[in-house]
């Protein structure tokens, strides 16, 4: 087997592995109701995290003293 044959068989195996995992999280009440809290609370860490890194970044690169 080459090792471009070997990659796109591993890419196909995660792929179906992720779609199969996605499938059984959103059919099971538990785990969806679970998946929806982890993605709020990684999008209320993340998000604002990222809103001020970029407001540093800009203040920084406009020469401003702080």
């Amino acid at each position: 087997m080459t090792p471009r044959a070997a990659r796109m068989v591993a890419n196909v195996a995660v792929g179906l592995a992720g779609a199969t995992a996605v499938y059984v999280v959103l059919t099971t009440p538990p785990l969806r109701r679970f998946a929806i809290l982890a993605v709020r609370a990684w999008l209320g860490a993340s998000v604002p995290v990222y809103l001020l890194s970029q407001v540093r970044d800009a203040w920084v690169q406009s020469g401003r003293a702080a």
